[in-house]
């Protein structure tokens, strides 16, 4: 029976063989490789993966982070594909054929079609002899000399090594093409990845409520409009702008401090020159500030004309942490 400490070494000697793996492919690379980039960059159409069995969940992987990089890209399972899926590819579309033996039956009876529509075709693949490699225009050689299974069956080593190489695909044409932060926020506006780079303050500081009151307003009114906004704040205001803020801390701190409050107004216990960011501000910039000066509210304004508050929880409500 295999131990606890049996299964930590088998463990270790996996990412072992795995990463020395992965580290020979960069001797494996050559002009292919960069010429493929060269063509897929050029090109007009798409870039249409295919494969079969464990290749083909690999294909699909590739597919997405070309995708959420710039690259259009479509998964085509080889079987499917010689029984109707063929008419995905159109005429300026670039064929990517993934496949470890590079032998078989489905690639053997794809590629003279693909080949006949006159597509180009790009192939990952571990063997360089194989009827895939001979056939391709471009051979991206993803040898592995082992799998990482002990019996050297399961595909493990070679899929990642396909997969590696397709990472390597994606960022080389990302670079090349400029791919830019702000692009990046284009094609992810619904992660939380993208939302750090184009959630502004402007985009959620109207969903609260506006407190503010001015520097003479008696405690006891300070109090009502910070419950009632529930924001645990208040902007003070006086001839429209900003002269200060005072938290639900301030106002225990007053009470520590003060037996009789009954005569201080808001000016008494406010922050003067409090802490505020431009309506345009991303949140992540918002996050980033509320955090070093370790606050949980900060007022919004345009050319200093106040907008209205944002709240750590309303941040991290958008899940930017």
């Amino acid at each position: 029976m295999e131990t606890k400490q049996n299964i930590l070494q088998t463990a270790k000697e996996v990412f072992q063989q795995e990463s020395q793996a992965i580290s020979q492919l960069s001797q494996l690379l050559n002009q292919d490789f960069s010429q493929s980039i060269e063509l897929i960059h050029q090109s007009k159409g798409r870039v249409i993966i295919t494969g079969i069995g464990k290749s083909a969940n690999i294909a699909q992987k590739i597919v997405s982070t070309l995708n959420s990089t710039g690259t259009p890209a479509i998964f085509m399972h080889a079987a499917d594909a010689i029984h109707g899926d063929l008419g995905i590819i159109l005429k300026d579309d670039i064929v990517m054929a993934i496949s470890k033996s590079g032998d078989t039956p489905e690639i053997k009876i794809l590629l003279p079609l693909i080949k006949f529509r006159g597509n180009k075709i790009i192939a990952i693949t571990g063997n360089i002899d194989s009827y895939l490699a001979t056939q391709a225009d471009f051979v991206l050689n993803v040898t592995v000399k082992k799998e990482a299974c002990p019996n050297n069956l399961a595909p493990t080593t070679s899929t990642t090594a396909q997969l590696v190489m397709g990472d390597a695909v994606a960022v080389s044409l990302l670079q090349l093409k400029g791919f830019s932060t702000e692009d990046f926020a284009k094609v992810h506006p619904g992660g939380a990845l993208g939302k750090k780079l184009y959630l502004k303050a402007e985009d959620i500081f109207h969903q609260n409520e506006k407190p503010q009151v001015s520097p003479q307003t008696s405690i006891t009114e300070v109090i009502v409009e910070i419950s009632s906004k529930r924001l645990g704040t208040t902007a003070v205001l006086e001839n429209e702008m900003i002269v200060g803020m005072i938290t639900d801390g301030d106002l225990r701190r007053m009470l520590e401090q003060k037996e009789d409050y009954s005569h201080c107004v808001a000016q008494d216990i406010m922050t003067k020159n409090p802490k505020t960011i431009e309506y345009n501000t991303l949140l992540v910039d918002a996050l980033n500030m509320m955090r070093n000066n370790n606050i949980t509210q900060v007022l919004v304004t345009k050319d200093k004309e106040y907008l209205g508050v944002i709240h750590l929880h309303d941040i991290l409500k958008e899940g930017i942490l």
